[in-house]
């Protein structure tokens, strides 16, 4: 007969893919709200009465809150539970997607979305935390990322293709009120998957660090989104990334002196961990850019409407889904540097195919090629990328680790949308007045991805450059498997 701790821990064992199925699910929900707004703001728009300036605050007020709260909520995961701050923050993003949902005023559904935001911001670092201390062995936490990395990406890219259907075949409304099935299914089963867990010693919550760091992190994002709207001559945008620059001072200074910092400055100086989190940004950035300028090249050159622009980006989930699945094999067999620099050379060469398509090709000889090659790219990069990030993490710091990474993915995107949109809009309207207007717009697009490729060049380069064999953890050589994610089961 089985002893009793025996068998809790093969119940816990049992209960862990359960526990990954919904995790996974939450995670997809939150990301596909980073854009799934995209293609129904016209409808928006007619309906509640926005302002031009109004609009934009609804993707904008989501990535504020989203972005800027992810250190202060990781850490209080951490603090007081890991369990209890996802649950919380799946039942604050449902209740707010029901009031953007039944929004009868622009006010209302801008403010909903902010909530959204803080919501997602106490969910998505709880629940990776939760799946490195669920996963402590190599090989079964680089295959978790592999799946948490892959949906996350297939959010991101079915949000456009939910949002054409539902607001093409239904209402707009509908693609805030399908969040609810999916955050009660969480909240009710999750308690009955996953133990709670903690830091194991009592420790306070940095509070000057926690108003600095998220000061500087909204300040940022806030600072981004100006600066993509009104371009970087925008006061108010300069006046953000000027006071951002001040408060992520001041919060460093404030980190050094602190005994129990909000994340500590020995966290981000590990050397895996910091090129991970480095690279992340340059690889959000990119691929953030590419998914807004593909939708307005499908719209604009090719004539899609929106529903048939969202059903062409169907391929491009597909593509994840096979890098995903052969992104912990890579992983396992070359080592996470090779499995990085190889993924983000994939994703260069088809951003330069996609940088090379001609205002006369059609989508499967022009734009699906380029898409295909992305895809796949982004499936093997990014759970390569989570397994690196959170490398070392333990049962004490899971939870900032985790809200790091995400902290930098939502910047990255911000950055991403800020600066190669721009660089676009310059590019077509230089162009607009020896061209067409479909050759501008095609030239704008071609620089941006070229531009992107670039990036992801110079991000294959750092990690082959900065990821040698001796800076990653005993145990984990650089050509045979993952590096050993030290965890606490709590």
């Amino acid at each position: 007969m089985m002893s009793a701790p025996t068998t809790t821990a093969a119940n816990n064992l049992g209960r862990r893919r359960p526990a990954l199925v919904v995790l996974c699910f939450v995670q997809f929900m939150l990301v596909l709200d980073d854009n799934v707004v995209s293609v129904a703001l016209p409808s928006m728009r007619e309906d509640l009465g926005f302002g031009a300036a109004g609009l934009a605050w609804v993707v904008n007020a989501y990535f504020l809150a989203f972005g800027g709260l992810l250190l202060l909520f990781g850490r209080m995961a951490d603090l007081l539970g890991r369990r209890r701050v996802f649950l919380t923050g799946v039942a604050l993003f449902g209740a707010a997607s029901l009031v953007c949902g039944l929004a009868q005023e622009p006010w209302q559904l801008v403010a909903g979305r902010f909530v959204q935001g803080a919501g997602a911001a106490m969910a998505s670092p709880a629940a990776l935390a939760l799946i490195a201390l669920l996963f402590p062995g190599t090989e079964e936490r680089a295959k978790a990322f592999g799946i948490w990395g892959g949906i996350a990406a297939l959010g991101g890219t079915m949000g456009l293709v939910i949002s054409g259907a539902l607001t093409g075949l239904a209402s707009w409304r509908w693609i805030f009120l399908i969040n609810l099935p999916v955050a009660l299914a969480a909240v009710v089963l999750l308690p009955r998957l996953v133990p709670e867990s903690r830091a194991g010693r009592a420790v306070r919550l940095d509070v000057p660090g926690a108003v600095l760091g998220t000061g500087a992190l909204v300040a940022l994002v806030y600072g981004l989104l100006r600066t993509g709207e009104s371009g970087w001559g925008d006061t108010a945008a300069v006046g953000s990334l000027g006071l951002a620059v001040l408060l992520a001072v001041a919060f460093v200074a404030v980190e050094a002196r602190t005994a129990e910092p909000l994340v500590p400055l020995s966290f981000l100086s590990f050397r895996i961990r910091a090129v991970a989190n480095g690279t992340t940004l340059l690889y959000s950035a990119t691929m953030y850019a590419m998914a807004f300028l593909l939708m307005v090249h499908l719209q604009t050159v090719l004539g899609y409407r929106p529903l048939t622009a969202g059903l062409a980006y169907l391929p491009y989930g597909a593509g994840i889904l096979v890098g995903m699945w052969l992104s912990s094999r890579a992983v396992a067999r070359l080592g996470v540097r090779p499995a990085l620099v190889m993924s983000f050379l994939i994703s260069a060469v088809g951003l330069l195919m996609l940088s090379g398509v001609a205002p006369s090709d059609g989508y499967a000889s022009g734009v699906l090629p380029g898409m295909l090659v992305t895809s796949l790219g982004c499936g093997l990069s990014l759970p390569a990328l989570t397994v690196a990030a959170l490398t070392g993490t333990t049962g004490e710091n899971a939870g900032v680790g985790s809200a790091v990474l995400s902290s930098v993915q939502q910047v990255g995107g911000a950055v991403g949308v800020a600066v190669l949109v721009a660089l676009a809009t310059r590019r077509s309207d230089a162009l607009a007045a020896q061209e067409g207007p479909l050759r501008a717009a095609t030239g704008g697009f071609s620089l941006a991805l070229a531009v992107a490729a670039a990036v992801l060049v110079l991000g294959a380069a750092l990690i082959a450059a900065l990821l040698g064999k001796k800076h990653l953890p005993e145990g984990a050589p650089d050509t045979a498997e993952a590096p050993v994610i030290h965890a606490d089961r709590t």
